[in-house]
């Protein structure tokens, strides 16, 4: 039998990659509703919003009264895409910094108009600068598996990547398949490679269901060694700059195949419900996945 680690980690992305793309507004309110009852339901580690543009993302215009109103639980992330967006997050409250860059070029220029290089170019400063100020700093791997563009990526341009980020002294390592084309296979062999390449940095996977292979994904991670998963209350998200890649992984599905399987996570599954029915009528996206569906139909 394959080794499985007794307990996992789910950091909760839904109330910033699972509401960037709404098209209706979700007001701070709800948006506040919705982050109080994942932390009720046990969730310790969760991205909260996005300082960016509103201009270009109208959805996190209120990334500040975010940061200011939540009960601060646990590690909470903030996503900034440039210095003005860390500026202003560091000044809003934030103790925990997302940064993000894709592996292949095309992703990232139709991203933030900026190659790889380019990108790498500009976050080096930033992040050493906020690692000597005590900073925990999350590097988030975009299209670490495939891209829209340019297909398959080789698994040694995003060893290669991560190398530059670790080198820099980021504390965590977020890979993620954006459009969810990974297999179980290549799911086990880049973690492993990326676990015993980088021991000692956070290790975690990020996986979008576009091809309902997200939880065979996440099994593969596992028996590679990888104990922390982003995953999104009600299966809402994806990539705008991504063609096809729909909602990432569900987090109450994630939780109910790893308690199936006697891993714990420290979360409540009835209340994780509970949290998803509260943001349910003010989003336009389907969230109607396997675990809350049921939920659902039970009552």
């Amino acid at each position: 039998m394959f080794s499985l680690p007794k307990n996992v980690t789910i950091i909760e992305v839904g109330p910033r990659d699972g509401l960037q793309n709404e098209a209706k507004i979700v007001s701070t309110e709800n948006k506040l509703e919705f982050i109080s009852a994942l932390q009720q339901s046990g969730i310790r580690e969760m991205e909260l919003t996005s300082f960016v543009s509103p201009k270009w993302v109208p959805q996190m215009a209120d990334a500040k009264e975010i940061v200011s109103a939540v009960e601060h639980i646990g590690r909470q992330f903030v996503l900034t895409p440039n210095e003005k967006g860390i500026t202003t997050a560091l000044e809003a409250g934030a103790k925990a910094l997302a940064v993000f860059v894709g592996v292949s070029d095309s992703f990232n220029k139709k991203n933030i108009n900026k190659t790889t290089a380019e990108s790498m170019e500009t976050l080096k400063p930033l992040i050493l600068h906020l690692k000597r100020d005590g900073v925990f700093v999350r590097a988030c791997i975009s299209t670490a598996f495939y891209c829209p563009f340019e297909g398959a990526i080789k698994p040694e341009d995003t060893v290669a990547l991560c190398r530059q980020f670790v080198d820099w002294g980021v504390d965590e390592l977020s890979v993620a398949d954006t459009i969810g084309m990974a297999s179980p296979t290549e799911s086990y062999q880049l973690f492993k490679d990326l676990l015993q390449e980088f021991p000692d940095t956070l290790m975690t996977a990020h996986f979008h269901d576009t091809r309902k292979m997200a939880l065979a994904n996440i099994l593969a991670a596992l028996q590679a060694g990888v104990s922390r998963f982003d995953s999104s209350a009600g299966g809402l998200g994806g990539c705008p700059f991504a063609p096809g890649a729909t909602g990432n992984v569900a987090t109450e599905d994630v939780v109910n195949m790893l308690l199936r399987m006697g891993i714990e996570t420290g979360i409540d599954l009835e209340k994780l419900c509970q949290a998803i029915k509260k943001i349910e009528p003010h989003v336009t996206n389907s969230v109607s996945t396997g675990m809350y569906t049921l939920y659902k139909n039970r009552k």
